[in-house]
This record gives C-alpha cells, structure tokens and sequence, in this order.
C-alpha cells in the first residue's frame, strides 16, 4: 500500500477548513469537553464519527485504471470521503468550527493531518492512573486493572507521541471541571472564537443521544453540567507502567 498523502490541490480537494481534532485516551473527558465545545454558538462538535474507519475499495481493473489516470491513490479518494463527510456536518449545523473529538483518533494522528494539513489539534491530557481507573471501574469484571493499565497505555503513549510530532494546544481535565470557565476561555482564544458564558451550561444545550460506542453514555454526562473530578492518586498509587507518562504529562 503506497503511503497516504497531503491533498494535490486543498482548495479543490478539500472543503473543510482548518478542522479542529481533539487527540485524546480513553476515559479522559473527551465527551465532557465535546459538549461544553458543542454549547457555543459558533463551534459545532458532534458525537465520536470515526471516520478514519471509513475505507474505500476500488472493485474492478476499469475503475482502478480510471482513479490512476485521474491522479488518484485509493487513500486520496478517502480522504475526499471524510472530508465530505465532516463538512456535511459543519453545514447541517449552521456553525462555522468543526471538532471532531473520536479517541481512537490518536492512532491516526499522522494521517489527519496528512488529509487536512491544516488541522488544529486539541491534546486532552488527565492524570495516567485516573485514566485507567476509570477505564477499569466502566466494568470490573471484565476489565481487570492490570489489563485497563495495558489498554489505556497504548492511547497514552500515540497521545505523546502526537504532542512530540505536532503543534497544539494542551488541556487538561483536572483543571476543566476545576476551573471550567476559564479553561474555556484560553480554549476559545486559540481557537479564535469568543468564550460565551452559555457554554458552562451544557445541559441547556441539545447534543444528541448519550449512547455507548459514540462517547460517553454515564449518568455523570447526563447530568448536564460539569462534576468533580476524582481526587489524584497519591505517587506511590501510581502504577509502575504508567510512571513515564506521568512524568511526561507533568503529574509526577
């Protein structure tokens, strides 16, 4: 497979302009962030679309044969796709900022901003160990701690390795349910919009279905507004594998 690569033309290529992409683990208040976003008036921000999901295959010799006489890799058709796809979005809902805030993204990282060169890159950031915790407590019996430690790793360390290779803006989960507003305000400014008092206020806002597979779906989410945080592990709570990170992110 030849590897994936920028638009030949953005303006022809591309409809979206400078999308915004929230990298991010699991479990780390994406959906959270995803709503308080989604409650500004300029800024639409809907339910995880995994779009980096969507493939395209070329079935027969003629149509292969057509895409290459017409310049296109079947990974440039798929990028028109998703392209299309996320603007349709922006479109329906009126506004003008997109921010598409998918998880899995961060194993993706290098191919969105390959398709959007200029894309905008939100890292959201929460304290390693709270991650796996609360990656382990959605369910126990099936998710033992040891294995919640080595599944929510791996988005951790793409996460770090997204921070290393792009440019960005780092926000933190503690500090957005501790001091929502103004978290919002620095986001806002970045972003190039107006901070709007309204967006605290998420629960008055309309953001489609709270359903598993999409985002979060748990009561605290549904509750309409913003809620503590758990309190930080203590260091030596910490475990061995997820130390590094720590360090890394500042929380050690």
């Amino acid at each position: 497979m030849t590897r994936p690569r920028p638009p030949a033309d953005p303006a022809a290529d591309r409809l979206l302009r400078a999308p915004v992409f929230v990298l991010s683990p699991v479990r780390s208040g994406s959906t959270l962030l995803r709503v308080l976003l989604n409650s500004h008036s300029r800024i639409h921000a809907p339910h995880e679309l995994h779009v980096r999901r969507i493939a395209v295959t070329l079935t027969t010799d003629p149509v292969r044969q057509a895409m290459e006489a017409a310049g296109h890799r079947t990974s440039d058709i798929e990028h028109i796709l998703w392209d299309r796809l996320l603007h349709r979005e922006l479109v329906r809902s009126g506004k003008e900022v997109l921010v598409d805030k998918t998880p899995s993204n961060v194993f993706a990282h290098r191919r969105i901003t390959t398709c959007w060169p200029d894309a905008r890159i939100v890292f959201l950031l929460r304290h390693p160990a709270s991650i796996a915790r609360s990656w382990h407590e959605a369910d126990p019996r099936a998710r033992p701690m040891d294995e919640a430690v080595r599944h929510t790793l791996q988005y951790m360390r793409h996460l770090e390795e997204a921070r290393r290779r792009h440019e960005g803006i780092d926000v933190r989960y503690e500090r957005l349910v501790d001091d929502t507003e103004g978290e919002l305000r620095r986001l806002c400014a970045w972003l190039g919009v107006e901070y709007e008092p309204a967006m605290v206020r998420y629960g008055e806002k309309e953001h489609g279905d709270f359903v598993k597979g999409i985002g979060d779906w748990r009561d605290k989410i549904r509750s309409g507004r913003v809620q503590p945080g758990r309190p930080l592990p203590a260091p030596g709570e910490v475990p061995e594998a997820l130390r590094e990170i720590a360090v890394a992110w500042g929380y050690l």
